[in-house]
């Protein structure tokens, strides 16, 4: 029977001092699912446009989640270090209830979902990283990318984030920035999650709130009871963006009229949420099915930014 060979711990520590280049300083458990990191570089913290992201990594042969099964690795790829993108997030607010962007931030940090499957076998990085303890060591990739940022936003203009999961990330550093350099226009920040135990920044953006006028958060879930039985007292059966702004009702609770000429908006998350157009083998825009947050904007007047015609839907999709 093959099985994946077991190196002994004198060659781990050489794999770890060739392979890796920063530590991890602190882990916040938001519940089993979900964890916050916080990252030193060796080089120490590099400079980033809000938006951007950079690559994480962990060899084959450190310990995984022990309740996540593993595929078998031969004995040259268990030597090797499984990387994947993520972007940069930020704590948004102090210990103090102060905003803190980026900029005045000592460490790196990532907004992380454990995978328990994958389309291609088992997930090979998230099992490892929720395995990590402060101390620990990781490779990190020597600088961020990426085209999902401000690039294009003015002091005046309204700006709308809207995410799923933990692609809310990008948007916390992007609201940060926003709110640190003293953005004249309104600022909105929607997160969707399946449960409420999910949102792991809401008490950050609730102080926000209360310190900036031009800012506003909203969160919406999918799986809380009022979201799933109709007979429970304010039952409002599940909330996806698409149908949240597609309604009225993100108009309505939030007083912000969809207004094209001075208002972007940034998509983040799940594919079917963002609801890119495809193009068709006769060079036509398609719009999926079910309806997506494009298709809902792209009614009221908005395009989708593109490097040859820069307009005001940005998307960045996680998968």
């Amino acid at each position: 029977m093959a099985v994946t060979p077991t190196l002994a711990d004198e060659e781990k520590e050489r794999l770890r001092q060739k392979s890796y280049n920063a530590e991890l300083t602190d882990v916040i458990v938001v519940n089993d699912d979900l964890r916050i990191f916080r990252v030193v570089p060796d080089r120490g913290v590099p400079a980033f446009e809000p938006g951007q992201y950079t690559v994480l990594g962990l060899g084959f042969w450190e310990p995984r989640h022990e309740h996540i099964p593993d595929v078998l690795h031969d004995d040259a790829e268990i030597r090797k270090v499984c990387k994947r993108a993520y972007s940069m997030s930020c704590p948004l607010v102090d210990e103090q209830g102060r905003l803190l962007p980026t900029s005045r931030c000592s460490f790196l940090e990532f907004y992380v979902v454990l995978l328990r499957t994958a389309t291609d076998g088992a997930p090979a990085l998230t099992p490892r990283l929720f395995s990590l303890r402060p101390g620990d060591r990781l490779f990190i990739g020597p600088k961020a990318t990426g085209h999902y940022t401000l690039r294009g936003v003015q002091p005046d203009d309204d700006c709308i984030f809207v995410a799923t999961g933990t692609g809310e990330a990008p948007h916390n550093v992007m609201v940060a920035s926003l709110l640190d350099n003293g953005h004249r226009g309104r600022i909105v920040s929607i997160t969707c999650m399946r449960y409420r135990r999910d949102l792991a920044y809401a008490n950050a953006h609730r102080v926000l709130e209360e310190k900036y006028t031009n800012y506003r958060y909203a969160s919406l879930t999918t799986r809380e009871p009022e979201n799933l039985e109709p007979s429970v007292p304010g039952y409002i059966g599940k909330r996806y963006p698409q149908d949240y702004f597609d309604s009225g009702d993100f108009e309505r609770e939030l007083d912000l009229p969809l207004d094209p000429v001075h208002t972007h908006v940034f998509l983040c998350g799940n594919p079917a949420m963002i609801g890119a157009p495809i193009r068709t083998r006769d060079g036509e825009d398609r719009f999926p099915e079910p309806r997506g947050m494009i298709e809902v904007l792209h009614a009221r007047g908005f395009k989708v930014d593109s490097p040859r015609e820069p307009a005001n839907i940005h998307f960045e999709k996680y998968w």
